[in-house]
């Protein structure tokens, strides 16, 4: 297994995703909140990425497999916002593959650049919330999406105890 691309310090989230697509590698940013007596958040998420695509959400119900899932014109970047996931990739041979915990405890942006299999686990007792990113809109006529089975090649899907 790979390990996932990490932000150099000072590094744009632009120049970030654009090496990211450029050595077609998933790439991780992890994130810090910034707390009060109010609360927390998590600020500049999709900073100077986004031009054009569509920002979506999504929740997926606890033990919920998303995957697989590939789109060869658009890169996906997600961010959780609630829950936790056990995020997966691999390149279309399945010679690399990749799994990235995201979650409350850990957040992040994660970049996933085009032409890679892509999927998600719902970990723990509650919902997970996606924020993600597409930096192409969609387009129903031209569907950007090529799907198997969450089995299909390599399953990840599970916790491993330790």
């Amino acid at each position: 297994m790979s390990d996932v691309l990490r932000c150099d310090p000072g590094e744009s989230l632009a120049g970030f995703k654009a090496r990211c697509e450029q050595v077609s590698t998933p790439g991780f940013l992890p994130l810090g909140a910034w707390v009060d007596d109010r609360g927390w958040s998590l600020m500049g998420l999709m900073a100077g990425i986004l031009n054009g695509g569509q920002m979506n959400y999504s929740v997926q119900q606890p033990g919920v497999i998303k995957a697989w899932h590939l789109h060869e014109r658009q890169t996906d970047v997600w961010c959780l916002l609630h829950g936790c996931i056990k995020a997966a990739i691999m390149t279309r041979d399945g010679a690399s593959r990749w799994t990235v915990p995201m979650g409350e405890r850990n957040p992040g942006v994660l970049i996933i650049p085009t032409n890679l299999w892509h999927g998600a686990m719902t970990i723990g007792p509650t919902q997970a919330g996606l924020l993600y990113y597409v930096d192409q809109e969609y387009d129903p006529k031209r569907p950007d999406e090529h799907r198997q089975a969450h089995d299909w090649q390599w399953n990840p899907w599970f916790v491993q105890p330790r």
